[in-house]
């Protein structure tokens, strides 16, 4: 095999191996869906024909919409994702939970760079399909890996109808001066050490900033495990305070 021929055949194996895992994606929903007991599973369209799994749950004179974002590896309806998408319709927001790209079960979160175009698209799609559910304020709560995901999409112009971003357990440091929109920077006191470590580069950026704040949640961890309660209040009161 000679050397350009040799180079092409690795460039493709690579993209493979770091591309978003649409098999895995079919087994998360196929184990979620015939348990979804809050809310409807709807499935939007990609522009390469992909359908990915949202779920969406209206709430009554709803305040708001809000477009969920989960962590690495996992589905719309995992740990505190299900939990914020199943109880905020009860404070008087409708919910759209949706399912990001993921890569292989052994993918670091390194390699996840590879998928934050796709991601966008996702995005995106969520936020038309709420528009033309006749929501004109849309919130973005994102988790861990999801806020990384987000800030991408949040860094280059979003959409009008994103009023605010709830970033939980942002792994990154990310200058929210950019971000159009209030930000509630949300973590855990025993959070992961690279939420940890950037925090006051976080917390740092958000002085000035209209509407916006970091807060720290007491003895939560990265998942807020045991703290529903917790979670929901912060997030909810903030949202409050925005719509």
């Amino acid at each position: 095999m000679n050397r350009l021929l040799w180079i092409i055949v690795c460039a493709l194996v690579s993209n493979l191996a770091f591309s978003a895992d649409y098999i895995r994606e079919k087994k998360w929903a196929d184990e979620v869906v015939p348990g979804v007991v809050v809310g409807d599973p709807v499935y939007l369209e990609q522009s390469n024909g992909h359908k990915f799994l949202t779920l969406y749950t209206p709430a009554k004179d709803a305040k708001a919409a809000v477009l969920i974002v989960h962590g690495m590896g996992v589905n719309p309806d995992w740990g505190l994702t299900g939990v914020l998408r199943s109880r905020l319709p009860d404070l008087g927001y409708s919910t759209l939970s949706i399912q990001m790209p993921v890569l292989a079960s052994n993918a670091k979160g390194a390699a996840y760079s590879v998928t934050f175009p796709e991601a966008v698209q996702r995005l995106r799609l969520a936020v038309d399909f709420l528009k033309a559910k006749g929501y004109t304020n849309i919130a973005l709560v994102t988790h861990s890996l999801g806020s990384r995901m987000s800030a991408v999409y949040m860094l280059n112009k979003p959409d009008v109808a994103i009023k605010t971003w709830v970033a939980i357990g942002m792994p990154d440091r990310v200058d929210y001066r950019k971000v159009s929109v209030p930000v509630l920077d949300l973590y855990g006191e025993h959070d992961l050490p690279d939420v940890l470590k950037s925090a006051a580069a976080r917390k740092a950026v958000l002085q000035g900033k209209p509407a916006s704040m970091q807060q720290m949640v007491a003895h939560a961890d990265h998942f807020f495990d045991n703290m529903d309660e917790q979670l929901v209040t912060s997030v909810a009161t903030y949202l409050d305070q925005r719509f």
